[in-house]
């Protein structure tokens, strides 16, 4: 099954992309211009009115897609039959509205001509069309409900070896190629409670190519035509077999099978068309993507990206995957700031002098030496730095000097800072104290015979 695709390119992007592939069209649709909404959509949105093909990266049932097909007349590809001699398998041979005077029978007349003339003679031209997803046959004649559309979106391969049936007359006479990017299908989990989204897209970043087929339709009352369209959908192939059972039948971009799918001159089904839709055997890219996707409304070129990809933003695990890279970034500068920061610091040799230790450095070798004069002789003497020096004898037979309070020292120096103070500054303003109201507490009464402590009557009863 199909049921959303991804074609996010506008008409001229497509239009150059299949030239690329020997796929030449002489006819698209215009770029659109304003129409473009704030999630990157354009086209297709305004309705059945507008019927422009939609750039989307989620791309539902309902929208207008690009369709490439042989150009051939409303009715399809072969001779025009006569409406009396329809057959079951030509059905929409003449389904065309009666037109309104002679002169538009002549015009008609005469365009169909030119253009089933130019078939025969083998000048075979294709064009890109912008079409409805969800497939109308011709004979329908009121709009019909988005439920009976959403039947007629695929197209099972198995039902065109048929003979008969919805298909029988589309199937020989309008067949189509589906262009997109790529399309999606859902992983289902715990029964079907959930539901995984991937992303199926061509190895070699070509567009996708999906067998299809075309029909238009005029409403009673209503002179616009319809062109709608669906996807034909076969078996799945070894590499979609774990997501789906099926999957579009996907033709090589110019390929001889390609050609002969689009051929106009075979106009009867044949067994050699049949054999045409089988599941594809090239290679394809299959990932998860976001669940955002599931939401019809949703449109973002994250859509096609892999879940798990650097490129994903929204990807929780780059986040925790940057936080290493991170951490040896900041040790690689810690480094560099501890190389540039640190000096070089001398070595240090411990030496005992006596009792005590003296820190040498190479670059001071030798003490540093003190000299200090002495009471006695007034000689220098030299005394290595960082021996501890000994007090003299007279020194320490005398008292220590008598320490004086510091009040008594100050005295005098008070009572002259208390002359010398300012004058209190007055001011005619009161001010306001936040914990006192100037009033006095009320007085307490006198304690009554009955209110007394309850411990003086435990005592007096003992």
């Amino acid at each position: 099954m199909c049921g959303r695709y991804a074609l996010a390119l506008r008409p001229s992007q497509i239009l150059r992309m299949l030239r690329d592939d020997n796929m030449p069209a002489y006819e698209a649709p215009d770029d659109p211009e304003d129409d473009i909404d704030e999630n990157g959509a354009s086209g297709g949105s305004r309705g059945s009115e507008y019927n422009s093909p939609r750039q989307s990266y989620n791309l539902p049932p309902g929208s207008y897609g690009v369709v490439y097909r042989a150009d051939v007349p409303d009715w399809g590809a072969g001779p025009r039959s006569k409406r009396s001699g329809q057959t079951s398998e030509d059905t929409d041979a003449d389904h065309e509205p009666p037109p309104s005077s002679d002169i538009n029978i002549e015009k008609q007349s005469k365009e169909i001509d030119e253009q089933h003339t130019s078939t025969n003679k083998g000048d075979v031209r294709y064009k890109l069309q912008a079409m409805k997803w969800g497939l109308i046959p011709f004979w329908t004649k009121r709009n019909p409900g988005y439920g009976s559309m959403m039947k007629t979106i695929n197209c099972r391969d198995d039902s065109l070896a048929q003979s008969g049936g919805m298909w029988g007359s589309m199937k020989a006479r309008k067949r189509c190629i589906v262009v997109a990017q790529g399309f999606y299908e859902w992983l289902k989990k715990d029964g079907g409670r959930e539901k995984l989204p991937h992303y199926v897209k061509r190895k070699d970043g070509k567009l996708m190519c999906f067998a299809g087929l075309w029909d238009v339709v005029q409403y009673e009352n209503d002179e616009a035509k319809q062109y709608t369209y669906t996807i034909i959908t076969t078996s799945s192939n070894k590499q979609l077999n774990f997501l789906h059972d099926r999957m579009p039948v996907i033709l090589d971009n110019g390929s001889d099978k390609m050609r002969t799918w689009l051929d106009p001159k075979r106009h009867e089904w044949s067994k050699e068309l049949q054999s045409l839709l089988v599941p594809y055997d090239g290679e394809l890219e299959v990932y998860p993507v976001s669940k955002d996707v599931g939401k019809v409304g949703n449109n973002s070129p994250t859509f096609i990206i892999p879940i798990d990809s650097k490129e994903n933003k929204s990807n929780i695990a780059n986040f925790f995957a940057k936080s290493p890279a991170k951490k040896e970034a900041k040790k690689e500068e810690d480094d560099t700031k501890d190389n540039i920061i640190k000096t070089e610091q001398p070595e240090i040799q411990i030496t005992e002098i006596g009792e005590f230790v003296v820190k040498d450095t190479k670059e001071q070798k030798e003490a540093k030496v003190k000299f200090e004069k002495t009471g006695e002789d007034e000689e220098k003497k030299a005394i290595p730095a960082g021996i501890k020096r000994k007090a003299d004898e007279e020194l320490t037979n005398q008292e220590p000097p008598r320490k004086f309070p510091s009040t008594v020292l100050n005295k005098g120096q008070t009572t002259n800072k208390k002359k010398e103070s300012s004058p209190q500054k007055t001011s005619g303003r009161q001010k306001i104290s936040a914990t006192s109201n100037n009033s006095k507490s009320p007085a307490k009464s006198s304690k009554s015979s009955g209110t007394q402590k309850i411990t003086k009557f435990f005592a007096n009863s003992s």
